[in-house]
């Protein structure tokens, strides 16, 4: 199967909807990770077949339960979940944070090269950014344990109606269940649900937790 007969079964079989011209900057994404990648390391996983399924439409599946228009994508590294987030979405506004230098060098050319006029690129540590209007949704993809993500990055979400919104969401991409990081949540963020996820073509487990404040 070619890459874009997968990308779009894919795109099908989570329910989802994309122009065509989306799928084809999500295609180039991925070539620009591969390009990348032969110097400075961005991914482990290296056949295209294995990063489309694993990286892209691992990144799509958590769209029917996430909130714009402001998202954070903290820990961004190569993009994940951001860029996908911003082709599919191009009304939302999407931050990618990210420490490394040489991680967000590659956020700024993909930003450039896939002309993501909705992207923003913070190259800090999430503790240290600052916004005057909190995120609806702060997403990490293997960023930290739970603990940490709220440490770090609780206070990007939106406090309360902020500009007619609801309060923030702290939301976690996981393998498998995290029994052990659910019970030593600290008592600002509760629980607002816990969701399995079914990625086209991967067998192995996804779980999307999503944390909001403790009601004050």
């Amino acid at each position: 199967m070619n890459p874009a007969t997968q990308l779009a079964d894919g795109i099908a079989a989570l329910g989802l909807s994309i122009s065509e011209s989306n799928q084809g900057r999500l295609l180039q994404y991925l070539a620009l990770i591969q390009k990348w990648n032969r110097v400075h390391n961005l991914t482990a996983v290296r056949e295209p077949e294995a990063m489309l399924t694993l990286h892209v439409l691992d990144s799509l599946a958590v769209l029917p339960h996430i909130s714009g228009p402001r998202i954070a994508d903290v820990g961004s590294g190569a993009g994940l979940p951001g860029i996908p987030v911003a082709l599919a979405r191009p009304e939302w506004r999407v931050a990618l944070v990210e420490s490394s230098h040489k991680k967000a060098a590659f956020l700024q050319q993909a930003r450039i090269e896939l002309e993501l006029e909705n992207v923003e690129i913070i190259d800090e540590r999430a503790e240290s950014v600052r916004s005057n209007i909190g995120f609806n949704t702060v997403i990490s993809r293997a960023f930290s344990d739970l603990a940490d993500f709220i440490k770090l990055a609780g206070h990007l979400c939106a406090l309360g109606e902020e500009q007619g919104v609801d309060c923030g969401r702290l939301v976690a991409m996981k393998g498998v269940y995290p029994h052990e990081e659910l019970a030593q949540l600290p008592e600002t963020f509760i629980v607002d649900k816990t969701l399995l996820l079914a990625i086209p073509g991967l067998r192995a487990k996804r779980h999307l937790v999503v944390l909001k404040h403790a009601e004050r």
